[in-house]
């Protein structure tokens, strides 16, 4: 079946933008802001109603989750819902406005719900700083019910985590399960939404850092044999 002309008028911006990410660029294709500007001239917003389509499951990167791109590049993967179709390209209940983005980021503490770095920072060993979004994370709850729910997220986290589900019922039943010191300890933590780490656990993980020669000498110095 032929596909309308992403020239044509009567479809709005978004519409003629995914035809022409179809037609004209191509999956698996990069494209910029200026490629969009010069075939929608006069539009305003244009790259914005090409933002707007991951709405409907398409699949458009940035150099957030294609770190080959450039920072003014974006990549067309894949297409989603047929927006062009009658009764097709309704803005889902689950869109975002820029407000409920931001007090998302502020309630998530303005750092990635996953990993904990903050947007700027630096990624240990590189020069690439954090970006944070809004993802969308599945929780399946305590009566077996699945729902999706709003979470800040780094780019290098959103990429990696595509396909996470978040198993709230275990983690509430683990925690029912602990009691003492363990049970005070992460009430602190949760308290304060930040983790203290003993000294103990420091020396750990940089034990954990160590080559197989150096981890031995540490082995010998606790009265343990090499490996």
């Amino acid at each position: 079946m032929a596909l309308p002309s992403w020239e044509d008028k009567k479809f709005g911006t978004m519409k003629r933008a995914a035809l022409w990410l179809v037609t004209v660029v191509g999956e698996g294709n990069a494209f910029t802001k200026e490629d969009v500007k010069r075939a929608f001239p006069g539009v305003s917003q244009a790259d914005r109603r090409v933002r707007d389509l991951r709405d409907f499951g398409w699949r458009i990167d940035t150099h957030r989750e294609d770190l080959t791109l450039g920072q003014h590049e974006q990549r067309f993967v894949s297409a989603g819902e047929p927006v062009w179709e009658p009764g097709k390209g309704t803005r889902p209940a689950t869109s975002l406005s820029d407000t409920q983005r931001r007090e998302i980021l502020a309630r998530d503490g303005h750092h990635c719900r996953s990993c904990g770095i903050t947007a700027g920072e630096m990624y240990p060993g590189t020069y690439e700083s954090a970006q944070l979004d809004i993802a969308r994370r599945p929780v399946v709850q305590p009566d077996g019910a699945t729902t999706v729910e709003n979470v800040a997220e780094c780019n290098r986290c959103r990429v990696g985590g595509r396909g996470l589900t978040a198993d709230l019922g275990s983690v509430l039943v683990r925690v029912e399960r602990l009691a003492g010191m363990d049970r005070k300890t992460l009430t602190d933590w949760v308290a304060a939404d930040a983790r203290e780490f003993a000294e103990v656990e420091r020396l750990w993980a940089d034990i954990r850092t160590l080559p197989a020669d150096a981890r031995n000498k540490v082995r010998e110095s606790l009265g343990l044999p090499p490996v």
